[in-house]
Order: C-alpha cells, then structure tokens, then sequence
C-alpha cells in the first residue's frame, strides 16, 4: 500500500508484480479493492496498479465538485509519477470512461486499453434511434440523484445496483464489504451526476487514438451498455469486442479467472 501525490490530491494505490505497466481504474461508488481477484494473474507477468480514485476510500477528498477531466489528468499523473508510461489502462464502467477520456486527451502515455461496459449515455441522446434508451436512463439516474440528494446513501446504492448497473435482486448479492463500500463513496456518485460532462466522450478525438483497444461486456447485463460500445467500436481504428457468459457489469469481480485470461495477453503486447 503506498500513496501518490498528483494534482494536488493524495491517491492510494498498491502496486504488485514486474514487467510492463498496467493501471487498473474502478468504476462508481467502488476502489481499488474491487480489483484483488485478478491483481495475483496479472502481477505474475506484469508491474500492475490498482487505485482509489480521488475522493473514494483511502484516497484524499478535497470535499469539492468533482469532474471527469479531474479523474483523467489523475490517471495520467499516476502514470507519469509512477513511471509507467506507456502504460496498458483497464477501466470498468466509470473507470472506463475516464480510461477513453485519457486516450482521447493523453494517447501518449497509452499502449492499448482495454473498458468494460462505460456508460457513456451522453452518445445515445446523439441518435434519434437510441435517444429512447438515453432518456429513460436519465429517468433512472434522475431518482438516484434525489435520494443522494437527502443523505439517503444506502437507498442510493441498492437503487443505483439494481435499476442500473446490474438488475433487480442483485444488491443483496453483493458481498457486505462491496455494499459497504458502495454506501461509503455515495457522495462520489452524486458529484458525478452533478458534472455535465460525466457521461460524454469526445468522439472526434478518440478516433485519433492509434493503439488497441479491447471493448468488452457481458451478455446478461443491460443493453445500453452494448448500444455505447457500437458507437465506439465505430469510432476507434483499432478496436475488437469481446462478450463475457454471464459474468455481469463486473467481471473482475463475477469471472476473474476469465477476465485475466481475456486481458493479460493483450497487457503484454
């Protein structure tokens, strides 16, 4: 465990391993923790980080309105403090938009990335077919906000897991430290509702990103997240897809064996 100075703020992280550098970035209301099923696989062949973002957990909270631009020049100063670059980036949810954020902003301190299901809403209001599915996401984000709004942190997180990013039932599901942990960053969530470019990507920038990018998801977890990737997929010139069997929103968390096995081989190019 050790902590990082960038930006102005203290970042925990934890570095395990040698070889080339992989940045692991945790979506909302998460840490690093959510990462320690495959810290042991990748570390055997790679010099792997695992992070809280600002704000979260262990990591300081300047208790100000924070933005995605904020979680993406953090990456980058990890990166560079740390001496990785370049480095392979994995983000999942969130963090996977704060990864393609990077490599629409930074693409020189990345050799490839690899995102799990970003919710990059902001892409389906662009198309009228797709607007429908953006709005009623909207709907959904609206009620969670409300009860972040009241303190309600608790009803915040169960509404966010199961409208949201996994399904009816699945909070109770989720390990007590998970729920916890959810519970305890709920202010991170409601700060990202409040940032106007949260859920939004430059598509024209990311476009100029040259190196591999793997877009996975899961074919039991919400549609939208697919409908996100396709646009993607469109826009980055080297992109492949990839489909996780039932392994949900996170499956660092649900398949680690599997997620290592799909992610460690492109690390290493």
């Amino acid at each position: 465990m050790a902590e990082i100075r960038v930006n102005g703020v203290s970042l925990h992280y934890e570095a395990r391993g040698e070889g080339p550098g992989v940045v692991l970035v945790h979506g909302s209301w998460s840490d690093a923790d959510s990462w320690a099923r495959v810290l042991p696989g990748l570390a055997e062949l790679t010099t792997v980080i695992a992070y809280d973002r600002r704000g979260h957990s262990r990591s300081e909270d300047l208790l100000t309105q924070g933005s995605v631009h904020e979680d993406a020049a953090d990456l980058a100063g990890l990166i560079e403090g740390l001496g990785l670059a370049p480095a392979y980036v994995c983000g999942n949810s969130y963090g996977a938009l704060i990864t393609l954020r990077l490599a629409s902003v930074r693409p020189d301190l990345l050799r490839g990335i690899s995102v799990h299901e970003p919710p990059g809403t902001s892409l389906l209001l662009l198309d009228p077919e797709l607007r429908p599915v953006g709005t009623a996401l909207a709907g959904r984000l609206a009620a969670v906000r409300e009860l972040l709004e009241k303190g309600e942190s608790a009803a915040a997180a169960e509404l966010f897991v199961e409208t949201v990013a996994f399904g009816p039932g699945a909070w109770e599901q989720l390990p007590a430290p998970v729920r916890h942990t959810f519970i305890r960053n709920a202010p991170t969530y409601l700060d990202e509702l409040r940032d106007p470019d949260a859920l939004d990507l430059d598509l024209t920038a990311l476009a100029r990103f040259a190196e591999p990018a793997l877009l996975t998801q899961s074919d039991d977890s919400p549609p939208m997240f697919g409908q996100v990737l396709d646009i993607i997929d469109l826009t980055l010139p080297k992109a492949e897809r990839h489909v996780y069997q039932g392994a949900g929103h996170a499956p660092h968390l649900s398949q680690p064996e599997e997620w290592v096995r799909v992610v460690l081989p492109r690390a290493l190019v």
